[in-house]
């Protein structure tokens, strides 16, 4: 790669981590303008539409990021899982380790996900409904190895999935004790959507 391609990733890399320094519980992606975004990349506001045609290209490129820390996230939880055995408390305590590492992505996927524009509702949509069926193709998985089947993987990811971006929601600005809680609280509520559906399936036979 030559000096100017990667000065420009640099530069494009700078106007994303920009754009999610300036997130917080008060202010969501749609509040940002382009000139404070190029200002705090430490560009001419000018200079901006060599890397994305408009702010909302580069609020796509972030959803993407999301999508990719997200998948990233899957993969690490299973590596632990083999090592560790326990699926959901491993689950939960990675899922925590990600939102204090990628706490305004996660926030912006949040927000975004009900927003008012629609190709971040799609795109978001997107890579969520790709997260779930990684997942339910885990714990379909997982329920023939321990043969303990489940009504419906599918099913039981989207739920668990929606109960997981629920409780991340409380997590992202909670105190360390508070968090505590919460994990505890997600672990204890995951358990009881794997023993609802094991339970479906049992009464299905």
């Amino acid at each position: 790669m030559s000096a100017r391609a990667e000065q420009k990733l640099r530069t494009r890399r700078a106007l994303m981590d920009a754009a999610l320094a300036q997130l917080s519980a008060d202010r969501g992606f749609g509040s940002l303008s382009l000139r404070e975004v190029a200002r705090e990349a430490g560009i001419a506001p000018t200079s901006f539409y060599r890397h994305f045609s408009e702010l909302d290209e580069l609020g796509l490129a972030l959803v993407d990021e999301g999508g990719v820390a997200l998948r990233q996230l899957m993969r690490q939880a299973r590596k632990r899982i083999a090592r560790n055995g326990s699926a959901i408390s491993t689950s939960v305590d990675t899922f925590m380790e990600y939102l204090g590492n990628n706490s305004n992505l996660f926030r912006l996927m949040l927000r975004e996900s009900t927003g008012v524009s629609k190709p971040f509702r799609t795109a978001i949509k997107a890579e969520i409904d790709h997260f779930v069926t990684e997942l339910a193709a885990d714990l379909a998985r997982i329920a023939d190895e321990e043969n303990r089947p489940l009504s419906d993987s599918k099913l039981v990811a989207d739920a668990m999935v929606t109960l997981v971006f629920n409780q991340g929601a409380e997590a992202l600005d909670a105190t360390p004790l508070e968090k505590e809680a919460l994990k505890d609280k997600l672990k204890t509520e995951l358990r009881m959507i794997l023993v609802g559906s094991r339970t479906i399936a049992r009464h299905k036979r």
